[in-house]
């Protein structure tokens, strides 16, 4: 997939390799949805940096670990990994359908 900025791709992650990675600690998962979506439900783990005051400078740092964005259905996240490339970070990773495909592949989330 070409990025909206015009500069690389971004991969697509399933649930389960998102789910495997988090759990060996190999990913650093930032969702990028708005406080009101995560405070109903979220994936354990992750690191709120919502899109409407989106700074890739202010992401933590991931410490080695794979960085993977993820919001409701893989729309905002995959602006976030193009967002995080125009500022020259390596971030190129986002779970593929968002949150619903996690919830889909019968992944556990917290409320």
């Amino acid at each position: 997939m070409f990025g909206l900025f015009g500069r690389g791709t971004v991969r697509d992650l399933m649930p389960e390799e998102v789910a495997e990675g988090l759990a060996a600690d190999k990913i650093l998962l930032i969702d990028v949805r708005e406080p009101n979506e995560t405070a109903s439900e979220r994936i354990v783990g992750a690191v709120l940096a919502p899109l409407s005051q989106f700074d890739p400078v202010d992401l933590p740092d991931p410490h080695g670990r794979m960085v993977v964005f993820t919001c409701a259905s893989g729309i905002r996240s995959i602006k976030a990994a193009e967002i995080a490339q125009a500022a020259g970070l390596a971030y190129d990773a986002h779970l593929a359908g968002g949150i619903k495909s996690w919830k889909a592949a019968g992944l556990p989330v917290e409320t």
